[in-house]
């Protein structure tokens, strides 16, 4: 099942690297919950993953209607840091 994805890159506008470098963690970790296995489990909206080589953030547009609070906060933050960000649809 493909739906639509924000990708965040760890790339400012300007091309340069994103520091602190860890970013993504410490945003796809604020969402996620430790299963009875006690390992960390991301939120299935929320995650990092590695495209072409780069870390990134990828956030299912979804987000937006089941915690529009999380939403808002990784929007605010990429814009605050002028993040590259695009669409795509990207299988589940």
């Amino acid at each position: 099942m493909t739906k639509q994805k924000l990708v965040i890159e760890s790339v400012v506008e300007d091309g340069r690297k994103f520091r602190p470098s860890d970013w993504i963690e410490r945003i796809s970790t604020t969402l996620a919950d430790f299963g009875p296995d006690h390992r960390l489990h991301y939120d299935e909206n929320v995650q990092p993953r590695v495209i072409n080589g780069e870390k990134c953030l990828v956030v299912d547009k979804s987000l937006q209607e089941k915690n529009p609070a999380a939403f808002d906060y990784i929007l605010g933050f990429v814009r605050a840091n002028r993040l590259r960000v695009h669409e795509e649809c990207l299988d589940s």
